[in-house]
């Protein structure tokens, strides 16, 4: 299954069609985030150095206790000797302190702080040896299939640390639907830790109308990365970049800008290109399935739920639906059960199937009962 997803989107990522979106990155990946169907990618399921992007995975991890109760924003977190220790992009916690999960978060979303990771990291998994465990199982949780988790922070040491352009994509989509209530750190532009004010390094916010996150990320083996969420109307697009090489420049400040300039662009053209399209209101009607012994030879099916699909301009003229019924359905049939699927098909646009269920309930019939809807189902084919 995922050798033919991966040939699909190899020819989809090839069509002269999609040409208007190019990139440098080695690396990238565009994401409709209500449907998580992939729109264009370049080498995207390959796995390969996430760097700070992959604290993603440890904020997920601490959102989720947040979201269940075990864990609140007020609650404060110890830094131990090894935390304090930590090298590259840091909160700069002190020795022996105690700091709040809300700073915590800011640490790591705005700041990048690897030092705040691992201060999660051993409060939630008592080591980071344990939290590291955690954090590749959540990875299996998700269906994140090319992501192996080695630190909570991404810095090269140990290595080993991997993730695709779709599992980060599939991650923050995740964070963005199920922690709504705490996604509004990732677009903070700013945060101000013993009075000393420390920018948000995920410049698109403020380039591009619409991004609300979500996080940066580079070392010598990842080159430059970001994972971007911006939402225009009711349309949001995830994309992710990485792999972005500037060795002209010697300061980092410089390929930070470039990082993003490449992504607005990027998404610019993703938002010109791509438009959502309604396809099902809720509890609309999509059509009849047949059923067997049932005292009704067929059954109606209805969408749970509404659904828009994203796709470039070009491929709506050639949108279909084509209703397939679950194989074997058989009555008694209950109200709400599932019994087909609704296949979404245009040009140049990976298949979309999205499940339709009962809009009534059908009874099994007896023997006689059953002889005539057999007859009725011969003459309905």
């Amino acid at each position: 299954m995922l050798r033919r997803f991966c040939l699909l989107l190899a020819v989809f990522a090839a069509n002269p069609a999609f040409a208007a979106i190019q990139t440098s990155a080695e690396h990238a990946l565009l994401m409709d985030a209500q449907t998580g169907q992939v729109l264009w990618q370049k080498d995207g399921l390959l796995a390969m150095p996430p760097a700070s992007m992959s604290k993603l995975m440890t904020i997920d991890l601490l959102f989720s206790r947040l979201k269940d109760g075990r864990v609140k924003l007020t609650d404060t977190f110890p830094v131990s000797e090894r935390a304090w220790r930590t090298q590259g992009s840091k909160m700069f916690v002190e020795l022996g302190s105690r700091i709040a999960v809300e700073d915590l978060i800011r640490g790591i979303v705005i700041q990048s702080g690897n030092d705040a990771c691992v201060v999660v990291a051993e409060a939630l998994g008592g080591t980071v040896e344990g939290f590291v465990a955690m954090m590749n199982v959540r990875a299996k949780q998700l269906g994140l299939a090319q992501s192996t988790f080695v630190n909570p922070d991404g810095l090269p040491d140990p290595p080993g640390q991997l993730m695709s352009a779709l599992d980060l994509a599939k991650l923050s989509r995740h964070i963005i639907t199920e922690y709504s209530q705490y996604y509004h750190f990732f677009s903070e532009r700013e945060f101000i830790w013993h009075k000393i004010r420390q920018p948000n390094r995920d410049l698109v916010i403020g380039m591009l109308p619409g991004a609300d996150g979500l996080k940066t990320g580079h070392t010598d083996a990842a080159g430059y990365g970001i994972t971007v969420s911006a939402k225009r109307g009711e349309q949001r697009l995830i994309l992710v970049l990485n792999g972005l090489r500037y060795p002209q420049y010697k300061n980092d400040y410089f390929p930070n800008i470039r990082r993003a300039e490449e992504a607005v662009r990027v998404m610019e053209v993703a938002f010109r290109e791509f438009r959502s399209y309604p396809v099902l209101q809720t509890n609309q009607i999509v059509g009849s399935v047949p059923v067997a012994d049932g005292t009704d030879p067929t059954v109606t099916a209805t969408a749970a739920k509404p659904l828009a699909v994203t796709m470039q301009v070009e491929s709506r003229p050639g949108m279909k639906t084509q209703l397939k019924p679950l194989p074997g359905l058989a009555a008694p049939i209950h109200l709400g059960q599932r019994v087909g699927t609704l296949v979404v098909t245009a040009p140049e646009f990976p298949p979309l199937s999205v499940p339709v269920y009962a809009a009534q309930s059908v009874s099994k019939v007896g023997l006689i009962g059953g002889l005539w809807n057999s007859a009725k189902r011969k003459v309905w084919k």
